[in-house]
């Protein structure tokens, strides 16, 4: 088409140039103008036919690759149409024999049904042949026997009713003999698990000591020039000196009962003699310590000579000499390791059990005390490991362990030993405590228990011994609740102080509740 165009602006240009040429020229080269303008149009219009062959050409074979295209996706569709229905014929195929198979199937299960129904008939008559059988049988032994079978019945009974009888009462003969002979130690246990339930201990602990000054100025002696004589006496005695506005007092504190009763003898001794320097600290010391050592033996001594016991390892005796002193609340606690003693013993005497062992495990119950400042654990399991190092008896050593239930209590002699130590503690005048610290003590452990997310409530019960807490069964599950219980216990151990154990017990119940109208 664009050469078209150009041909016929050339013709045009060219018609154009001969009618001015004609006009300037003269009509004698108009003729030649003429023929080059035709030539000039031949040639366009011969280059317009070619270039339209050219475009027809050219959109036949655009057209030829179209439909070409077009024939390739009708062939890949035939061909998916053709899978397709290969598939399908193919499934058509298994559908119909699956149901041929359902059918043949289902004819057998008719043709077995109808085999049942005929066995199940033919065994009615089976079994009318079996009970006309038996009633004939049966009324042929009749009167073969010349008895009725219900007679027979009656007799087989009475005879198996009197073989029962028979060996029942060996039995019971048996029975009771065994009771007998376990009667008396099962009255023993229940009777002493019964005494147990009186009462319940709980134990505080004295760690200072008070010594009484003739005059104010004496703190200053005490004291030394740059402090040389307290820091003297408190690293050979291993006991802290508090001197504060107390007037005409000095205060001794330290955990060791021992070293502070060295502690307070040397500074009375000191202060009588008047000569208060390191040198004379250090002498006084050793020689209160000789002093105590010895005294602590005979204690123990005397105190296994006044329940008339055969003597122990001398390290048992140290042991038990060692809590003269040491206090539980008012009361002493190898005066309270004596009456425990003695009270075993007189239940073990009215319940038949040997009362010198009774004697002897009462004395030694609280032996651990003398080194529970030292080694970490209850006291109990302390005194139970001593004695079982020094090779006490196996019972004794359990009743010591098991006497404030650390571990089960499977003698009658662990019920009798805490039963005894319980009254020793419980009777007038035995202990005292401040009743203002008292119920601050308790007050502190619920409030402790109630900072714990989940729980609703915390009772402290057994005088402070044990605090019990409620929690919600909705917010805490049991896996919770123990480590409720772990927590509460480390937060007591880290903001209070507090004597001997804490048993901590976290309750999670589910309830449910519904009213009849």
């Amino acid at each position: 088409m664009e050469w078209v165009l150009i041909g016929l602006g050339t013709l045009v240009i060219g018609f154009t140039v001969g009618f001015f040429g004609r006009k300037l020229i003269g009509s004698r080269k108009l003729a030649d103008a003429e023929s080059r303008a035709k030539i000039l149009f031949e040639e366009a219009e011969s280059k317009a036919k070619t270039i339209r062959k050219e475009a027809e050409l050219e959109a036949k074979d655009a057209q030829l690759k179209a439909r070409a295209g077009v024939e390739k996706e009708i062939a890949e569709k035939q061909r998916e149409l053709h899978g397709m229905e290969k598939r399908l014929q193919t499934k058509e195929d298994n559908l119909e024999k699956k149901f041929n198979l359902v059918e043949t199937k289902e004819g057998e299960l008719i043709k077995q049904e109808k085999a049942i129904q005929d066995k199940k008939a033919q065994l009615g008559t089976f079994e009318k042949q079996y009970q006309d059988l038996m009633q004939d049988t049966r009324r042929a032994l009749e009167r073969a026997a010349g008895i009725t079978m219900e007679d027979a019945k009656k007799q087989l009974r009475e005879s198996l009713i009197e073989d029962a009888k028979r060996e029942s009462a060996t039995v019971v003969m048996k029975i009771e003999e065994e009771a007998k002979a376990e009667a008396q130690n099962k009255a023993k246990y229940i009777i002493a698990s019964t005494i147990e339930r009186l009462s319940s201990e709980y134990v505080s602990e004295r760690s200072l000591s008070v010594v009484p000054l003739p005059n104010e100025e004496l703190k200053g002696r005490i004291i030394g020039r740059e402090g040389r004589n307290i820091r003297a006496f408190e690293a050979a005695t291993g006991i802290d000196v508090v001197i504060d506005d107390t007037p005409e007092a000095v205060v001794l504190s330290g955990f060791n009962p021992v070293r502070r009763e060295v502690a307070r003898i040397t500074m009375e001794r000191l202060l009588q003699d008047g000569r208060i320097h390191p040198t004379r600290i250090e002498e006084m010391v050793a020689k209160v310590t000789e002093e105590v050592s010895l005294s602590i033996v005979e204690a123990g001594e005397q105190a296994f000579m006044e329940l008339k016991l055969p003597k122990a390892h001398p390290e048992i005796v140290k042991l038990l000499g060692a809590l003269k002193y040491r206090y539980s609340y008012a009361q002493n606690v190898l005066r309270h390791s004596i009456e425990v003693g003695f009270v075993c013993g007189m239940m073990a005497s009215e319940l038949k059990i040997d009362e010198m062992k009774a004697r002897r495990a009462g004395l030694l119950h609280d032996v651990g005390k003398a080194v529970s400042h030292e080694v970490e654990g209850a006291h109990a399991l302390i005194g139970m490991e001593f004695c079982k190092k020094y090779k006490e008896d196996e019972a004794i050593c359990h009743a010591v362990g098991a006497h404030h239930e650390d571990i089960p209590q499977i003698y009658p002699l662990d019920c009798l030993v805490d039963a005894a130590d319980a009254l020793s503690g419980a009777r007038p005048g035995a202990r005292r405590e401040v009743l203002e610290s008292y119920v601050k003590r308790l007050e502190d452990l619920e409030k402790i228990s109630l900072s714990f997310k989940g729980v609703e409530k915390a009772y402290a019960v057994q005088a402070g011994r044990e605090i019990r807490v409620m929690v919600n069964c909705q917010e805490v599950t049991d896996a919770q609740a123990f480590v409720i219980s772990k927590d509460i216990a480390r937060k007591i151990e880290q903001e209070m102080t507090y004597p001997g154990q804490i048993k901590i017990t976290v309750i999670r119940e589910m309830r449910a509740t519904e009213y009849a109208k």
